[in-house]
């Protein structure tokens, strides 16, 4: 009886075997298309475009201009796992001859190309069959012209954006806007300007983000397109609540969302819901947070928008991580970032391994934590996402600050603050402030502490970030304590535990109890929360 080594010797002789008979089969077949005149390899190329289609179920009816009012419902052909193929085909199948006949039949392949560009590219906006939507637009750009080329363009642009190619999608749409403009459309050329108010806004340009949603929206206005209105109102939003200025953004979230209502618009209720959702959050309205965030993914999972369900799980995660209910926020983040990672969207990626990694250093997983956060800044840099970076760099601090490396912490507190105030993100500007502050306290610069919790405070209070208020409080009061002023500690500490109470924080609530018994023990002093005697 043979023996196990020489059984698996022969299954891997067998395979090398295998692989050179199809290395060679390759080569001779590779060889033989080359040896063919150009017009006969057109043909062979129409032939095998022709059987394919056929096998498949025949060619799909015309869709509708891409530059209609509308977006139409993309129905799904037999086809559709070979368009992809069916395009090459159509292409290599023209033979560039100027004979009448030949003339006729590139028309034909250029026609067909064009259908199966399109469809390939509609499908890789659907993540379907693993295409490359980016591409597909592009080269569909390359095969019409005005408007449809500029749609094209500017769908080749959000592609872009999803994918994490912020640099590419701001290219795209400013192709885009010039396509458009030279077609006369203006309403085109808004959609375009909000997009790349998008770009500007993501890549922590908010000057410039603000400066062109506005453009965008008095032309949404002005030729009456109102489900670019929408848009346009969600995006200007979404830069409001970045910059600190959040009722003015929960105003233009009502707004976008009552024309969604009003258009039936179901994915742009969605979004607008989850952008309410993380508002409310944000503001400490946990409940009706939840209530936004759990509507919004329920109208994105209609939708079939599976990269909008994994923005909105993250956003759920978050909140269940801040309500305490950890292995909940545990779940929901695994989710997000299997569905992120299928929908191509490195950007969300990053930003949910940031939040999986502060969930795991809350957990005292210290060492897993530093690793996802540097695997998260890394995917934060690479896609351009300037604001995520300097919210990963702020967190790494915390980690540092937590283990003693103070140095460390602080280098970082101020490279995240840099970022922050660069890109107008001001709540994260108030937290760095106050995580700033803690590092002062602690190597013994008390007056530069003090100041730095008034600042920070101050911004909580203007962008209504009521759990940074409370956590600030209490390390405030941590600070008075160490000073002597022990009622103003006591006042600052019941403020902020009654803040993180309401809000039902349950794990900074515990954190900031523990501390403080330790620091009172040390100072000597009864705990803050006991009434003084």
């Amino acid at each position: 009886m043979p023996s196990a080594d020489s059984r698996e010797r022969r299954t891997v002789e067998s395979q090398t075997t295998e692989v050179a008979y199809l290395f060679r089969h390759a080569l001779l077949r590779d060889a033989a298309y080359q040896l063919q005149l150009p017009g006969d390899r057109a043909r062979l190329h129409t032939l095998a475009f022709g059987a394919i289609e056929a096998l498949a179920g025949g060619r799909p009816p015309e869709p509708p201009p891409l530059d209609a009012t509308r977006a139409a419902p993309f129905p799904f052909h037999p086809t559709d796992p070979f368009a992809m193929d069916l395009a090459g085909h159509a292409q290599l199948g023209q033979s560039g001859r100027r004979d009448p006949g030949s003339s006729e039949s590139d028309a034909a392949m250029r026609a067909a190309r064009r259908l199966y560009l399109r469809r390939a590219a509609e499908l890789g906006d659907r993540d379907m069959y693993g295409l490359d939507s980016e591409r597909f637009w592009r080269e569909h750009a390359e095969e019409v012209h005005g408007s449809e080329q500029g749609e094209s363009l500017h769908r080749a642009g959000i592609s872009a954006l999803r994918s994490g190619r912020p640099g590419s999608a701001e290219l795209l749409h400013e192709s885009a806007r010039v396509a458009w403009r030279t077609a006369g459309n203006l309403r085109g050329e808004g959609v375009a300007l909000c997009h790349l108010a998008s770009v500007y806004r993501v890549t922590g340009r908010p000057g410039e983000a603000e400066r062109f949603y506005a453009e965008a929206l008095a032309i949404a206005r002005k030729v009456g397109h109102r489900e670019a209105e929408a848009k346009t109102l969600g995006g200007q939003a979404a830069l409001l609540q970045e910059t600190g200025r959040v009722a003015q953004a929960e105003d233009r979230i009502a707004e976008s969302l009552a024309i969604n209502r009003e258009l039936g618009n179901r994915a742009g209720q969605g979004l607008d819901l989850g952008n309410l959702g993380i508002l409310c959050r944000e503001a400490g309205r946990k409940d009706q947070a939840e209530r936004n965030l759990t509507e919004a993914l329920a109208l994105h999972r209609e939708a079939g928008d599976r990269r909008m369900q994994g923005v909105v799980l993250t956003n759920l995660g978050m909140l269940y991580r801040e309500t305490g209910r950890m292995e909940q926020a545990e779940g929901v983040f695994r989710q997000a970032l299997a569905i992120s990672g299928e929908a191509g969207d490195r950007r969300h990626v990053g930003i949910t391994l940031g939040n999986l990694a502060v969930l795991h250093f809350q957990s005292r997983q210290a060492e897993r934590a530093e690793t996802e956060y540097i695997e998260a800044l890394a995917i934060s840099r690479e896609v351009g996402n300037r604001r995520f970076e300097g919210v990963t760099i702020g967190n790494l601090a915390d980690l540092y600050a937590d283990a003693g490396k103070l140095e460390q912490a602080e280098k970082c507190y101020a490279e995240a603050l840099a970022i922050h105030r660069e890109v107008g993100n001001l709540r994260s500007v108030g937290i760095a402030l106050g995580n700033l502050a803690a590092i002062c306290r602690d190597t013994g610069r008390l007056e530069a502490a003090e100041k730095g919790y008034a600042e920070a405070l101050s911004i909580h209070r203007k962008v209504g970030n009521l759990r940074f208020e409370g956590i600030h409080l209490c390390l405030q009061a941590f600070l008075r304590l160490s000073i002597g002023r022990v009622e103003a500690a006591r006042e600052s500490f019941l403020q902020g535990t009654t803040t993180l109470r309401r809000l039902g924080d349950a794990h900074s609530l515990e954190d900031m109890s523990t501390r403080m018994r330790q620091v009172c023990a040390r100072a000597g002093v009864s705990p803050l929360e006991d009434n003084p005697s």
